[in-house]
């Protein structure tokens, strides 16, 4: 169990690691040894998770989508509202976000490595289609062809947002998203009790937090 362990840190620590150097000067210019460096492990260890810098790309574009950073809801529409809300709220902060974000927008490296778009628009387009069928969306609305429709404009809020406050104003931009989005695809009854607050992320992780914290206490006891 201790060995697992050590293995579980040591491949996060790799990932913190490229994900640093891959925000910070892009897949091309980034080097094994910089990441190597950084992750403070043996090189042994590191080409034992991954023995490549490809590979590491990948990794990194893995570790985007993350269940654990939102709560169920009774309404699927505000799971989703959720999900967005407390990406824009961490992406400032998180590098390994911010690596996925550059990566994913690398034309000549997605070959090679893929992005995080498609998970991300099979993630919103599960949400939709769960939603349409619990009565929340309209009935004319596709669900795949809405995910798609919102990523596009994701990525371009997210791009402005970056260039001109550099994500300092990303969760009131995506939350003015989000109420421009649902009207066109939310049922009347589900669409009044949405919130899309722009603090909704930081409340949502908050609330994660406090979750996590009990469930320690619960196991200490």
């Amino acid at each position: 169990m201790a060995q697992q362990e050590r293995a579980i840190r040591t491949r996060r620590a790799v990932i913190e690691a490229a994900a640093m150097v891959f925000a910070e000067r892009g897949y091309t210019a980034a080097t094994m040894a910089e990441i190597l460096q950084r992750a403070g492990v043996t090189k042994g260890a590191l080409y034992f998770h991954f023995d490549s810098k490809e590979a590491l790309a990948r990794g990194v574009i893995e570790e985007q989508v993350d269940p654990e950073r939102w709560v169920p809801r009774d309404l699927r529409l505000q799971e989703w509202v959720d999900v967005g809300m407390t990406l824009a709220h961490r992406i400032p902060g998180d590098v390994i976000l911010l690596a996925g974000i550059r990566l994913s927008a690398d034309t000549q490296g997605r070959a090679r490595f893929g992005s995080a778009w498609p998970a991300w628009t099979g993630l919103i387009a599960t949400f939709l289609t769960e939603a349409k069928e619990r009565g929340e969306v309209l009935p004319h609305v596709d669900p795949a062809e809405t995910a798609e429709c919102f990523l596009g404009a994701w990525v371009g809020t997210q791009l402005v947002s970056e260039a001109e406050s550099g994500y300092g104003d990303l969760e009131r931009r995506i939350s003015v998203l989000y109420n421009h989005v649902l009207p066109a695809i939310a049922t009347p009854a589900a669409l009044i009790r949405l919130d899309t607050a722009p603090d909704r992320g930081a409340r949502v992780l908050a609330e994660v937090r406090n979750a996590t914290d009990t469930q320690h206490v619960s196991a200490e006891a």
